[in-house]
């Protein structure tokens, strides 16, 4: 059965409408996505690596992805996270950093992204790795992911100061 997206609105509204995922969407139109930030207390990122036969394969990046129909955006980074990482996350412990779109490469719609920071100690031997998404998974600190982006192996974020600026 092919995953349905809900449409939403440049500002995340719902409109009532679906789409098939896989297909080219309208323009104007917009499908609710989710980046999650999980930070310990020593202020690093888990972080994982995309798996081979990804776009972007061996990069390393936050968990992400798209909510499917009737998943509002905090229900979505809980899934996500569960079903990449293994990690059940609390979703009284998310705290939504921004929202912003980001436009299909294909120029066909766009997503319609909140950023999500959750406060979580991990420990990496509990990460469950999903075979075909993630291959890897690490703690960073700022510096590390810092240089992960400079040598292009970390794919960028350019809210990345600001997020981490927010967190102190």
């Amino acid at each position: 059965m092919a995953e349905l997206w809900d449409i939403v609105d440049e500002h995340g509204n719902w409109t009532g409408r679906t789409h098939e995922r896989g297909k080219p969407m309208q323009p104007g139109d917009y499908h609710l996505s989710v980046s999650v930030w999980i930070v310990n207390e020593r202020g690093e990122f888990l972080i994982s690596q995309r798996a081979p036969g990804r776009h972007a394969a061996g990069m390393w990046e936050t968990t992400g992805g798209a909510a499917v129909a009737g998943e509002d955006a905090v229900t979505a980074a809980v899934r996500e996270v569960r079903e990449e990482l293994g990690i059940v996350l609390d979703p009284e412990k998310g705290r939504l950093y921004k929202s912003y779109t980001y436009p299909h490469s294909d120029g066909s719609g766009a997503a319609y992204i909140t950023v999500w920071i959750f406060r979580e100690e991990v420990e990496l031997e509990d990460v469950m790795l999903q075979p075909g998404e993630t291959c890897g998974v690490m703690w960073a600190d700022r510096e590390a992911i810092r240089g992960l982006m400079a040598e292009g192996r970390f794919i960028p974020f350019d809210y990345f100061e600001d997020m981490c600026g927010s967190l102190e």
